[in-house]
């Protein structure tokens, strides 16, 4: 049996006809850039998650940049966010000149730890704004971390790259703080046909700066308040999304069977004692999208010769992430050393991602649970 990390045929199969009628519509319309389908896009998306305005911009990363933009985050300004993230999450803020400040994380949860971001709120300097990420699909502790927020003057951002629909007890992800952002990169939860994002926000003057940074700052035409970008979203991916997003909780909640089955085939094996599953700190809230799995992530003992035994036997895994930020090259200058994250840095070793798109069957899942008991019995 075979069982792919990801399949994004399963998912394209019955949206086909629908996807490629609008193709054709916009071929035969060739209005390509911005438009309709994003403005469309742009309202649905803002009513989904809860926010007050949404932007549709070319990818999750040029989200994050046009929101520090927006901002005026550049040199000799410090931001606050985790080494257990994707590269641009921190990336993003080297680039604008900024020096991003690692926080470790919650061992639990694998979001920022807020007892870490207290302590290094006190000892920094110039901070001008806070990126929790939203992990895996499941929302950091934002109730203090906008606490930390308000008492240090530093606004949070959220890096809800991963966690379309998911929600927390204070609202949807991406419509908590005072920005967040999603990628629609298409292995997200909601993804299009190439590179995608949204910025979200609640204050309208930011909501129309943005609009003009992603345009190259130009509002009206030829006319340049700000020195923006080419950050603008294509329609064909609009239209893509627009077609995605009505079946998107449908999926989550195939995800979050797919979660509860396999905890339910550890459990079942025995293994549940060895390898720690993700955990779900907002269960008891009663909301539907507490955790949407964009990744089923455990930590397993032996993780590398796991992941090779997975891969010999036809099963798709991955590691998120196999070296945190503080220790990479690109960062060398930040002046840190093995040792000074070890939460993140025991992540990095320790993490697996299993198959878990909604598409699995659960004869993929018990292959998958039975082919790491053989590993760890025989």
């Amino acid at each position: 049996m075979q069982v792919p990390l990801h399949d994004l045929r399963l998912q394209y199969k019955p949206l086909r006809d629908q996807i490629r009628a609008e193709f054709d519509a916009l071929a035969d319309s060739q209005a390509l850039i911005l438009g309709p389908k994003v403005d469309q896009l742009e309202s649905s998306i803002a009513r989904y998650c809860g926010a007050n305005h949404a932007i549709g911009v070319s990818s999750g990363t040029d989200a994050e940049l046009i929101a520090l933009m927006a901002l005026g985050i550049g040199p000799g300004d410090a931001v606050l966010t985790t080494p257990y993230t994707f590269f641009a999450t921190a990336g993003c803020v080297s680039r604008l000149g900024a020096r991003p400040v690692f926080v470790d994380i919650d061992p639990l949860t694998y979001n920022i730890s807020i007892p870490a971001l207290e302590l290094a709120l006190e000892k920094t300097k110039n901070a001008k704004a806070i990126i929790p990420v939203h992990l895996f699909g499941c929302c950091a502790d934002m109730d203090p971390m906008l606490a930390l927020g308000k008492k240090y003057g530093v606004p949070v951002l959220e890096d809800a790259a991963q966690a379309l629909g998911a929600q927390h007890p204070l609202g949807g992800a991406g419509a908590i703080g005072d920005f967040g952002w999603f990628s629609f990169y298409p292995t997200k939860n909601l993804g299009a046909f190439g590179d995608a994002g949204m910025v979200t926000c609640r204050d309208p003057e930011m909501a129309a700066k943005i609009k003009a940074l992603r345009n190259h700052g130009m509002e009206p035409r030829y006319f340049h308040k700000w020195i923006g970008g080419n950050f603008r979203l294509d329609a064909i991916q609009a239209a893509v999304l627009n077609i995605k997003l009505p079946h998107l909780d449908a999926w989550s909640a195939a995800r979050r069977d797919h979660a509860a089955f396999y905890r339910n085939e550890f459990n079942q094996a025995g293994l549940v004692e060895s390898i720690a599953l993700p955990i779900e700190p907002y269960l008891q809230s009663g909301l539907a999208n507490h955790h949407i799995y964009n990744q089923f992530v455990i930590r397993a003992p032996k993780r590398d010769e796991l992941r090779e035994h997975l891969r010999k036997n036809q099963i798709g895994s991955e590691i998120y992430y196999p070296l945190p930020l503080h220790l990479q090259e690109c960062f060398a200058d930040l002046g840190h050393q093995e040792g000074d994250f070890p939460e993140a840095e025991r992540a990095s070793r320790e993490s697996l991602a299993l198959p878990i798109f909604p598409e699995l069957t659960q004869e993929q899942q018990s292959f998958v649970v039975e082919t790491i008991r053989l590993f760890y019995t025989n």
